[in-house]
């Protein structure tokens, strides 16, 4: 029995090399640039490769902090991202009640033509939205970039709809019996049962808004509405020689990424599962 173990245990220890492998390839960068932001602008200069740094230069988050207005920016940011975060899960979660739960006719082609949607890069469709939100009078505001996210977004509602189709009928079926109409069954039963799916979706949207540079360049003009994303830019266009302040003001952007990411990453897990992503 310990003979025929050995081959199971080896090749546990095989993947077990090769996640390490991948994940020290994927955080390499990240705690360069950690540490970088640590080390005093001589210091970088002499030897960037070096990975620990001589001196230990905390002060160098603080002077990022004054060199360009971050808070300004993270608040635009945490707006923009809660905002488009409601406006999605609020669209694409109805938009995908309808298409799984009523039946109505052309269902099936309009959904296809919903998916087909997918394929038209972002940029076809760049001109038509600043036009139209230009006209609204949304220019140069944060509800340029979060008005569209109400209107939905193919992605988003075929994830969703995939793991409506995994709720039975018979609990609607159930509510429709006792009375509740079709919102009901939406809130009521359905909202409910697929918070994992919700969930992973909000970490999409939060992730993509946070991240999100396109956008701000195309429909933002005044500097105090800028996100960190477009603000960072602006800093590296006003401060490119400062590095150890570029790098700091780097890490202060990535990190709430990650924190939210392990804060959240069981609901996200399941919610990749039960959408059927991992297939």
């Amino acid at each position: 029995m310990a003979f025929r173990d050995r081959p199971a245990a080896s090749t546990a220890v095989g993947y077990y090399l090769v996640l390490i492998a991948v994940t020290l390839l994927f955080a390499g960068p990240l705690a360069w640039m950690v540490l970088c932001s640590l080390k005093s602008p001589a210091e970088l200069a002499e030897n960037p490769y070096r990975l620990l740094p001589r001196d230990w230069r905390w002060r160098n988050y603080p002077e990022a902090l004054a060199a360009i207005p971050f808070l300004t920016y993270l608040a635009n940011t945490l707006i923009l991202c809660i905002g488009s975060v409601a406006g999605t899960l609020f669209s694409c979660s109805l938009a995908a009640y309808g298409f799984s739960r009523i039946r109505w006719r052309g269902r099936d082609a309009v959904f296809f033509l919903l998916i087909a949607t997918m394929l038209l890069p972002w940029h076809v469709t760049m001109l038509p939205r600043f036009l139209l939100l230009s006209r609204l009078g949304l220019y140069d505001s944060l509800a340029a970039l979060i008005v569209p996210t109400f209107l939905g977004d193919a992605f988003y509602i075929f994830l969703l709809r995939q793991f409506f189709l995994r709720i039975p009928e018979e609990l609607c079926e159930a509510g429709r019996l006792d009375g509740l109409s079709e919102w009901g069954v939406y809130w009521r039963i359905v909202m409910p049962l697929a918070k994992p799916a919700l969930a992973t979706v909000a970490l999409f949207q939060f992730v993509a808004a946070w991240n999100d540079f396109s956008g701000p360049l195309l429909y933002l003009w005044s500097p105090d509405k800028f996100p960190l994303a477009y603000g960072l830019e602006r800093f590296v266009s006003s401060y490119g020689d400062k590095t150890h302040l570029l790098l700091a003001a780097a890490v202060m952007f990535t990190a709430p990424i990650i924190v939210l990411f392990f804060f959240a990453q069981r609901a996200f897990l399941q919610g990749v599962a039960a959408t059927g992503l991992k297939n």
